[in-house]
């Protein structure tokens, strides 16, 4: 989900280089503790979590130089510390997620069933690397655990309570409903996304406990917990048609959440995740506007352009026409009939596509490699969008853009 735009370090005045930096230190950091194969837990939304520590670290960032590797065409590089706190913590993370991540594979059926079981030591063998090296942080992770946990039989309950959904409900060992009062509870989207946002929320605290910085822990926690809701609910989006294809469990679907209404959450969780980050006075450090709130913000628009998170988009100017969900009765998921020809997409893609790593919302269009001038303000629409969160400042005021010629 976090994929900053290489041109974005160029108007932050940073090294480009920090976002390589820092995944290739979790990268080793994996490898050195944890072997070879753990390299492939390596987790990019985990990265922010280094960031975030270093940004509240004082001094200069240590660095160390890399050897040769294939991935940066076998060139040397200075990377961060595999034995630096904030490495240690997107380990950490990597390694519970990707846990989590492979055991959610397995009870989706994905894979032959020859592969079901070497899948499952491999995800065992990850939380308990995870366990081992939050020890040596500090870090208390059997919450976190506990919560993940808790994941399949949330949305066992959830299936078990969708009216109508023509759903069918996982091979979920541990997951079904286990009490008649269980089946007959109804199952809210906040509900499913708890974990998630307990594991975020808990991750990004870490980060000030690392730092010393305690000042900010409660700060921190409120923007990791809107970062997991934001992370769960563009996934939830991304993967929706698939979802319903294949038959396998998606939280919109189950709760009868509608598309323009997850959008509103995905803007709300961005507004205050923004606002938290200002609270803990990092909001003006350009590693994180770079690393974490430009990217956010791009993923929340995207969504509500009906683009997908994982798009790779610039900002489209306020005349470019934007593909939005329809929002039919019953469901507001339906996607446009009509794909655009050939030569559409071409334009679209050389019009409005960049080359970086990912767009932060605020190129030219078409993209030029150029930012606008502002950085704070990232549309240009005129005093009606000052305190919108589509804005980049941290409250929220639906519709005030309404009227503006921003396509906020």
């Amino acid at each position: 989900m976090l994929r900053p735009c290489s041109h974005g370090a160029e108007k932050y005045g940073i090294d480009a280089g920090q976002w390589r930096a820092h995944m290739c230190g979790l990268c080793l950091g994996l490898r050195d503790g944890h072997g070879q194969l753990a390299r492939a837990a390596t987790n990019t939304d985990a990265i922010v979590l280094s960031v975030l520590t270093e940004a509240q670290l004082p001094g200069t960032a240590g660095r160390t130089t890399a050897g040769p590797c294939a991935l940066r065409g076998m060139r040397r590089a200075e990377v961060a510390s595999a034995d630096a706190p904030g490495v240690l913590l997107a380990a950490t993370a990597s390694l519970l997620l990707g846990s989590a991540k492979i055991r959610d594979h397995v009870y989706d059926g994905d894979g032959s069933v020859l592969t079901g079981r070497p899948m499952t030591k491999v995800s065992t063998r990850w939380a308990d690397r995870a366990r081992s090296q939050a020890t040596l942080i500090g870090l208390d992770v059997e919450p976190l655990v506990a919560a993940i946990n808790s994941q399949p039989h949330l949305e066992a309950l959830a299936l078990a309570g969708a009216d109508g959904s023509g759903l069918s409900a996982r091979g979920l060992p541990s997951g079904r409903p286990e009490t008649s009062e269980d089946a007959a509870r109804t199952i809210t989207l906040d509900e499913l996304t708890a974990p998630t946002q307990l594991c975020a929320a808990e991750f990004f605290a870490h980060t000030a406990v690392l730092a010393d910085r305690p000042d900010n822990i409660a700060a921190l926690r409120e923007a990791g917990r809107h970062f997991g809701r934001i992370a769960h609910l563009a996934d939830a989006v991304e993967d929706f048609d698939d979802d319903r294809t294949r038959g396998r469990f998606n939280p919109l679907a189950a709760t009868g959440t509608t598309m323009p209404e997850a959008y509103d959450l995905l803007r709300q969780s961005n507004s205050r995740l923004r606002r938290a980050v200002a609270e803990a006075k990092l909001d003006q450090v350009p590693a994180i506007r770079w690393m974490l709130l430009d990217p956010l913000h791009s993923v929340v628009r995207r969504v509500g352009g009906g683009l997908g998170a994982a798009a790779h988009a610039c900002r489209a100017s306020r005349h470019t026409p934007t593909m939005q969900y329809p929002t039919p009765p019953g469901t507001g998921f339906e996607k446009p009939p009509r794909r655009p020809g050939v030569g559409q997409a071409l334009a679209l893609v050389l019009g409005v596509y960049c080359t970086g790593y990912a767009c932060c919302a605020d190129h030219t269009n078409p993209c030029s490699g150029k930012r606008k001038d502002a950085w704070i303000k990232n549309c240009d629409c005129g005093d009606c969008c000052d305190g919108c969160d589509c804005c980049s400042n941290c409250c929220d005021c639906d519709g005030c853009c309404d009227g503006c010629g921003c396509d906020c």
